[in-house]
């Protein structure tokens, strides 16, 4: 496999040729902010945070699905970059429903750090207050959809790391929610096998288990990348 040179924030980077500007930045020691992606699984460009800027177009492109390019150069926390990523989790916080004090994951949570990392302290839109509901159906876990991001990363963690496929993507724009099964209870859902990697991938305190209070959610993202490096080398399959 051949392998492309590029700079990024002025750091030479060598790396193999379909490696994506994130896989890059990460290699060269600059960090990138994001939510929707997770290691092990596939990249999708669902959160927007990781845009940079590309020497030669006015575009803005998300660092985790562009693919490296032979002498490209990448600007990645520019004035612009960090007025777009504030107004991003700006947006985050007032179409959903996320009040931190009351939340399973307050002070573990990535939209909480991340609103920290781009200096957002207050939001410059109006809340949307939704109708969200929240769905405890499940013996062991819940989901409440008034902290998802949609950043789908259960989805993806369900179709690819476990093979169940419980959860989608249900209807379009302001209206999109995450559905389990066939817009079912999740607890009637039988594909779900209870392992709770959903749990360990969602990135607020959207998932969770029962029992879990204010600022007690933790997650084990070693059980997820063990999983991934197992399969990767074929040495443990379902």
């Amino acid at each position: 496999m051949s392998v492309k040179t590029l700079k990024i924030d002025g750091i030479d980077v060598a790396i193999a040729e379909d490696a994506s500007i994130l896989q890059a930045a990460r290699e060269a020691g600059v960090a990138i902010p994001t939510l929707c992606h997770l290691d092990g699984v596939s990249d999708i460009g669902a959160c927007r945070l990781c845009m940079v800027e590309i020497a030669g177009t006015p575009k803005l492109f998300p660092a985790c699905v562009t693919q490296v390019a032979e002498g490209m150069e990448v600007s990645t926390n520019s004035p612009k970059l960090q007025d777009y990523r504030r107004m991003v989790v700006e947006l985050l916080f007032a179409e959903g429903n996320h009040v931190c004090a009351f939340c399973v994951a307050n002070g573990n949570c990535e939209l909480q750090d991340v609103a920290i990392e781009v200096g957002m302290d207050h939001a410059r839109f109006p809340y949307r207050f939704p109708d969200r509901k929240v769905d405890n159906s499940h013996p062991l876990f819940s989901i409440d959809h008034n902290r998802c991001i949609l950043c789908t990363r259960c989805v993806r963690v369900c179709d690819e790391i476990e093979g169940a496929h419980v959860w989608d993507v249900a209807q379009r724009g302001a209206n999109c929610y995450i559905v389990s099964g066939m817009n079912q209870p999740w607890g009637a859902v039988d594909a779900c096998t209870s392992c709770g990697k959903c749990v360990d991938a969602c990135p607020t305190g959207s998932i969770f288990r029962k029992g879990e209070t204010t600022g007690e959610k933790e997650r084990d993202r070693n059980k997820l990348e063990f999983l991934v490096r197992a399969r990767e080398k074929k040495e443990w399959t379902r």
